[in-house]
Order: structure tokens, then sequence, then C-alpha cells
């Protein structure tokens, strides 16, 4: 991005096509518990590769670069093993990072957001503080098993050798912010609080929560920082691999829900709450393997062909064990309620798609939003691109819909982020420097009978929600799947 938030250059690696010896389905390893997913480190240090590569073909001038900044998935965690600080600041340019690192990583397969299978750790955590609500007090929310800290309690606990010969643990965020610093990167305020450790009112790791989760884990973790803060020169690595300037600055990392924020230029808000979901365009992408030829043209056709409502047809689509509500399984239900075994490839369709945004706007108001006059939505990511989805997705809520000229909109508030950390020095706010984007522009509006259809729709779904979570809740969860 220029200094006019112009975008100069977009590129992307695609970790299952162009990285198969990593095997990974949609960037993760699927266990066969169905509740542990993981993704390879090396994967993404290969990728870093090859993604630069390609910039540096495509004619990108290094040396142009003034600030750099990025965002990772949120509550992944990394294990630096032992020595390999030394690595970071001693890497040959003559080699790629993938050679460089391959002995660097006391835990091969690093925990990502989609896992679940740190149930127990986060009732030991949940104890620990007090209980949920005391738990939430401090870190913003309740335990959850995606969290960082929970994962780190039991990679603790089941892999006590890796463990202790890691020297550092970092988020997918400040990882890859230590690649290109060459050491150690701090962790973010922002992608910090997703871990259950972080006090969000001092800003500083819990006692309580650390305790709990590891002794003195505090010193793998290193302090927190501010969003803004220039973690220094960008590592002679890349200066004499690529020809980066050397006064290019690194800024923080973050992870994607804050990055995406930023790039919406959301700056308004002074909190923000996340509803987080597993079955999301993975689950799309199968649909429309099956039901639309695997063409999104047949997708977007088969919404187009269907009318709202789906003509009472509604379905639940969870191929991993969802977060919210915590349930697995495919459950598809007739206008009289009737399960059933399977529906027709257009209405499959329409019955994904509308289940997705009602559960979006079910748990959504029950955290306490409300549609009133003047309610918009604001959508991004690759699905921002179709108007047939988006369309339901403005029906379904009853409120227009506006999107950024961007899909990827955690990058774009990356690069933001690294604009704001230079001028932060200067005092100047992030308001201010994004102040020329461009605003989201309407793609979408409701149609008139869309509050009637999906008002009643939306109570019906929440019935049949309980009713799927009753039959599919495994009896252990019955006492920790209280909502905060």
């Amino acid at each position: 991005m220029d200094g006019n938030l112009n975008v100069v250059h977009q590129n992307n690696v695609q970790f299952d096509s162009e990285l198969p010896e990593f095997r990974t389905q949609g960037g993760v390893h699927l266990h066969a518990d169905r509740l542990t997913v993981s993704s390879p480190v090396l994967m993404w240090v290969k990728a870093l590769d090859l993604l630069l590569d390609k910039m540096k073909r495509a004619g990108l001038d290094f040396s142009r670069v003034r600030a750099l900044s990025g965002s990772g998935q949120q509550h992944g965690s990394v294990y630096w093993r032992r020595g390999a600080s030394e690595t970071l600041k001693q890497l040959d340019p003559d080699q790629n990072l993938y050679q460089l690192l391959q002995g660097s990583f006391s835990v091969s397969d690093s925990p990502v957001w989609m896992d679940s299978s740190s149930r127990q750790q986060c009732q030991d955590l949940q104890a620990a503080a007090g209980g949920a609500l005391r738990l939430a007090e401090i870190t913003g929310s309740r335990a959850y098993e995606r969290f960082t800290g929970n994962q780190i309690a039991k990679v603790r606990q089941t892999r006590p050798e890796d463990y202790q010969d890691a020297e550092r643990i970092s988020l997918v965020s400040s990882f890859a912010a230590s690649l290109f610093l060459g050491d150690y990167a701090a962790i973010d305020y922002s992608d910090g609080s997703g871990m259950n450790l972080l006090d969000i009112r001092t800003r500083n790791w819990s006692e309580i929560c650390l305790e709990a989760t590891s002794p003195h884990l505090d010193r793998l973790l290193g302090a927190p920082v501010p969003s803004e803060s220039v973690l220094g020169p960008v590592s002679s690595y890349f200066v004499r691999r690529y020809g980066f300037c050397e006064s290019c600055r690194v800024v923080a990392f973050t992870g994607d829900n804050p990055a995406s924020l930023a790039g919406m230029r959301l700056h308004v808000c002074v909190c923000m709450c996340v509803c987080s979901f597993k079955n999301g365009s993975l689950t799309r992408e199968r649909i429309r393997n099956e039901c639309a030829g695997a063409s999104w043209e047949n997708f977007s056709a088969a919404l187009r062909d269907t009318p709202l409502g789906n003509n009472g047809n509604m379905g639940f689509y969870f191929d991993s064990m969802e977060i919210t509500p915590p349930a697995v399984g495919v459950h598809r239900f007739d206008p009289d309620d009737n399960e059933l075994s399977s529906l027709s490839p257009q209405v499959e369709v329409r019955a994904l798609v509308e289940g997705q945004f009602l559960s979006r706007r079910l748990h959504a108001e029950r955290l306490g939003y409300s549609i009133i006059p003047g309610t918009r939505v604001l959508a991004t990511g690759g699905a921002s691109s179709n108007k047939e989805i988006l369309q339901v997705l403005s029906d379904v809520f009853n409120a227009p819909v506006y999107t950024i000229d961007l899909s990827n909109s955690a990058c774009l508030g990356s690069a933001y982020r690294a604009l704001h950390g230079l001028a932060a020095e200067s005092g100047v706010s992030f308001c201010d420097v994004v102040k020329k984007a461009p605003d989201p522009q309407l793609v979408a509006t409701p149609h008139p009978t869309a509050q009637e259809v999906y008002g009643r729709m939306l109570k019906r779904y929440a019935r049949l929600e309980e009713r799927v979570l009753q039959e599919t809740r495994p009896r252990s969860m019955a006492a920790t799947t209280d909502q905060l």
C-alpha cells in the first residue's frame, strides 16, 4: 500500500494446492478424534518463502517499503526450540527460511483456532480463576478450548518433553513478526487478549491465569506491547536476500480479527465482541462441490432460483465440532420440523447459507445486539465478493450490507497498521491515518418481505438449534457450555 492508501500489489500462496507435501485440508490437519486440529509450522515458513519470491518476480521493489505489519489466525501457538533465537539472528541469505528453520520448533504441528480438544484445561482454568464469570471479568471471556492459554496447558501436560524444550511461545502473529524481525517478537495487546491469559484492564499477564496454565509462563511469552508498537528494523536477512531497506520498520503483528476491524476502519469502537464459528467457508466449499458441480456460478444460481425462507426447509451444517453452539453433524429439517436425510441440491445450497446467517444473527442478538433502523452489516472475506450470498445476508439481518473494495480486510488492516506504527511515533492517531481511505460501498438491501420471513424463521431456528444441541452434546459438556 502506498502513502495515499492505494493498494499497489496483492499476492498469495494457497497452502493445499501449492504446498501439497504438507497434506493439509483448508490449511490444517484434521485429526481422527474430530476435536484436534493443527497446522504444520514449517508450512507457514515455506509459504512465506514462496510468497516473497512471487512478489520479487512480480517486480515489487522491496527497497521502497518503509514499514510492514501483518496478521495471523488468532489463538494458534508456536513453540520455538531452545537455541532458535540464535538461529533467527544469524540467518544465511543464500538459503530460504524453510531450510534454515528446520530444527527450530519443539512442536511441529501447532494447535490452531479450530481445535476443541482442551476441554479439561478450560475447566481447570475456570476453577482456578473462581468460575467462568470471574475469568471473563479478568480476560474478557470464559475459557474456550481454542484459546491459547488452554492449548499451552494441554501441550505442557500431554507433551512435557516438547514443552520443556521450548524457549519461547509465540502466537501465529508474533511468530510471523519474529521471522521478519530476526528475533522473538512481542505479542500485541489485541491478539494477547484472545488467550485467556491477559488481564484486559492492566494489559499485563494475569498471575492467576499464568499459574493455572504453567508456572513461570511469562518467561516463555515475553511482555505484551501496544498494538502500534514499532518492534525494530527488518532483519538483515531480508535486506540481503530481497532488497529491503535497512531502515524498514517492523510494526507489531496482530490477530486476523483485530486486523480486519482495522481494515474496515472500525476505529470508533472502544471494545469489540467476537462470536466465532468454525463451519464457514470450508463447509460452503463442500456443499458447492457436492450440490453445485464445484462451481460458484451454479452455487449463486441456486440462491437466485430458490425463495426466501426456502419453503420452510432448514439445515445445520457442522462438519467439525462447532464453537457456537457446541454441536457436530449435518441436520436437515422439513417445514414440519421432521429431520431429513437429504435435500435437493438447490434447496441444500439455500439451507446452508440461510442457516449460517440465521446462526450469526441469533447469537449476535443473544449477546445483546439488536437490528434497529440504521443498522448496517459490513462484510469481508472471500464470500464478500459473491452478490447472491450477500443478498441472503442482507435479507436474514433485514439490513443493508456494505463491503470494502478489497475482500481481504485483514491484509488491508495490517498495511494500515504498518503506516500507523510510523505515524504513532509522532502522535498521529489511527483515525487520522486512514481518513483518506474509501468508504464501504452498499452492495445489497433487504427484500421487502425479508423481515416477516426471517423473523419467524429465527425463532424456529433457535428452537431447532436447541434440539440439535441436546441430541449431539456430549454428556461431559453439559456443565461447561454456559454462555457469557
